[in-house]
């Protein structure tokens, strides 16, 4: 016994002696990124505004194998569990979730905004307005009709789907197809399977190459936000800035107080665990950047790749945290800004359209500003020109919606995973804990009960598929 417990430390201490040095970290190398794109935006504005190429290079590349890479989780999650019972389950919860969520940050954001102020004092004149600025911002676009935003889930092409990169619509057609190949694998060899699961190990590979380019990425974002818009702009809208931060601030401690109370989990030591990601996020304002590796390091984290890929996807428009609380926050903002006093009524009404707006928010051009132009035609509490007044500030206000959407989907996964009983707890807290940070890419399933699908590759037979292992700092 003594022996056994003297040869687990030596390895312990082996894999801390063979531990990378730091400036190999991608943490490291994203914040030494970041820095350098804060220092050149800032010093050398016109060299900082023309490095959006490099910015805008990298996330195209991630979009590029986003597509593919969900249909791969969601079929082969779908596939494994084999309970077609369980994947609707599991959509109706994760909806049912944002929608509590995202409406709570609302009328949190509407609270913080009431209390604090923002907009007080600015005295705004409607007549120095500039009314085609927001629609120079948006390029004319619109947010979709709810009954189009619902019709456009269903693909009039699967092909046009992953060229356009539609994700609920790729999401839509990855979880018929992975019921109908778990429903097929009861009766035949499920070659299918096979092959799609090996496809996911190789577009997972494909990720790990794009990652070595990401401090290119952050770096050439952060330069175009500094010299593009300015660190001045942070003393214009300095209270409403600080305001929006603190509305982050104490709405991730409340994710935190759900994730320990229901799931059990130390919010915390998950973001020790995602640095990485998050660190990558915060330097492109953009959480598509970090979509395949955050949803890999979930399901290392215990979550089935089931939950995974349907939680995760579905988040990215569903489940907006930080730009729902960004938009209660600016609509309040801009009616102090214009001396209005909307009264409580008013702003139940804001809720509720504001419920509606932000569901098809993601991937559409200047999305928030459409979003606050629709509210305030609405309410007509104050003029829609209006909204240009967040021209300046909107670009700062990245960071905060881009760490708590981000954070908000991850939990989210945890917490219907739990609520599925798809969550293996066990393998969570050793992963958080760091005691067992390397594993097979794709993590064991948890079996729910009453399975009858194929199961999940052994980790036998991950070996000798030749899977790179999952670290905390791949």
């Amino acid at each position: 016994m003594v022996e056994q417990l003297q040869a687990g430390q030596s390895d312990q201490s082996s894999r801390r002696s063979a531990r990378r040095p730091i400036y190999k970290s991608l943490f490291f190398q994203v914040f030494v990124a970041v820095v350098a794109g804060i220092t050149v935006g800032h010093f050398w504005p016109g060299l900082g505004a023309d490095l959006k190429p490099l910015g805008d290079a990298f996330i195209k590349l991630i979009k590029m194998v986003i597509a593919p890479l969900i249909f791969c989780v969601v079929v082969t999650g779908i596939a494994k569990v084999g309970d077609v019972k369980a994947v609707g389950r599991i959509g109706f919860k994760a909806i049912l979730y944002f929608e509590v969520v995202t409406t709570f940050a609302l009328v949190f954001g509407l609270v913080v905004a009431n209390v604090f102020t923002p907009g007080a004092g600015f005295n705004v004149d409607p007549s120095t307005l500039d009314a085609g600025a927001v629609e120079a911002k948006t390029g004319g676009a619109q947010l979709p009709h709810a009954v189009d935003f619902l019709l456009g889930i269903i693909p009039s092409s699967v092909i046009g789907a992953f060229a356009a990169n539609q994700l609920l619509a790729v999401l839509f057609f990855s979880c018929l197809f992975g019921i109908a190949l778990a429903q097929f694998g009861e009766k035949r060899s499920p070659i299918v399977l096979q092959f799609i699961d090996e496809l996911t190990h190789i577009i997972f590979r494909l990720v790990g190459y794009i990652m070595k380019v990401a401090p290119v990425g952050a770096f050439g974002a952060m330069a175009f936000i500094i010299g593009q818009y300015g660190i001045s702009s942070l003393g214009t809208f300095g209270k409403l800035i600080a305001c929006c931060y603190l509305a982050a601030v104490l709405f991730a401690l409340i994710l935190a107080c759900i994730a320990r109370f229901y799931v059990g989990m130390n919010l915390f030591k998950f973001l020790r665990y995602t640095r990485e990601e998050f660190m990558l996020a915060l330097g492109t304002a953009s959480t598509e950047a970090v979509m395949p590796r955050i949803m890999k390091k979930l399901q290392n984290a215990g979550n089935s790749s089931a939950a995974t890929g349907l939680v995760v996807p579905t988040g990215y428009s569903f489940n907006l945290d930080g730009a729902t609380i960004y938009l209660a926050i600016s609509s309040i903002f801009l009616a102090q800004a214009f001396g209005v006093h909307l009264s409580l009524a008013q702003q139940l009404g804001m809720v509720g359209v504001l419920m509606l707006t932000s569901k098809g928010m993601a991937g559409v051009p200047g999305s928030s500003f459409l979003a606050l132009s629709a509210t305030a035609a609405a309410i007509g509490a104050y003029p829609v020109a209006g909204v240009a007044l967040l021209l300046g500030a909107d670009r700062i206000m990245d960071s905060m919606r881009v760490f708590v959407n981000l954070l908000g989907n991850c939990v989210a996964t945890f917490v219907v995973a739990k609520w599925e009983g798809q969550l293996d707890t066990a393998r969570m807290h050793r992963v958080l804990n760091g005691e067992d940070v390397a594993a097979p890419a794709a993590a064991p399933e948890p079996v729910a009960e009453g399975n009858k699908g194929m199961a999940a590759p052994a980790p036998a037979e991950l070996g000798r598929r030749g899977v790179a292992p999952v670290t905390s700092a791949e």
